[in-house]
């Protein structure tokens, strides 16, 4: 499968998935967008709607400004029935997230549903909502997303760059 588009998901868009599309694409800027992720299409939505049209959380913006990330122009948006189809891979932050995304999503559209972690490190890991908690928890939300896009930026590459049939293959 080739990977176009991908849309980060959590339960109110203004927390983690916010900073994981902001991250990702810092991640991807200071790689030089590498020619087989160049002008890859990225998004950020909601399982709920509570937050609908809100700007991140002050927290999430202010962890991502600490590393040089702007993403106070982003708003909450909830998942809708389009997105998937046109999101080659939907990534959940965390388990309860990828449950709610499968319930809502046609299966035809399910096998691109994953866990952020777990798809990009092999780990079934949750990036835990940090809403309730301090500082020091959008802390480890950063640290554990910063490592999750790192690796997701090198799967994807290498995924897209491995011959098949004799020729570079942009497929997953």
């Amino acid at each position: 499968m080739s990977v176009n588009s991908i849309l980060f998901v959590c339960l109110g868009n203004i927390c983690r998935s916010p900073l994981a599309e902001g991250v990702f694409r810092a991640v991807l800027a200071e790689r030089g967008r590498d020619m087989v992720l160049d002008d890859i299409v990225l998004d950020s939505a909601a399982t709920g709607g509570w937050n609908l049209g809100e700007a991140p959380d002050p927290r999430s913006i202010a962890i991502a400004a600490r590393h040089g990330i702007d993403i106070s122009g982003q708003r909450a948006r909830k998942v809708r029935p389009g997105d998937f189809s046109r999101f080659d891979l939907i990534l959940g932050m965390d388990r309860q997230n990828v449950r709610d995304l499968k319930a809502l999503a046609p299966a035809g559209a399910r096998e691109r549903i994953h866990l952020l972690a777990e798809f990009a490190q092999g780990k079934t890991r949750d990036v835990p909502d940090p809403y309730y908690d301090g500082a020091e928890a959008f802390a480890s939300v950063y640290r554990m997303i910063r490592e999750a896009s790192e690796a997701l930026a090198t799967r994807l590459v290498a995924r897209a760059s491995t011959p098949e049939s004799g020729h570079a293959s942009s497929t997953m």
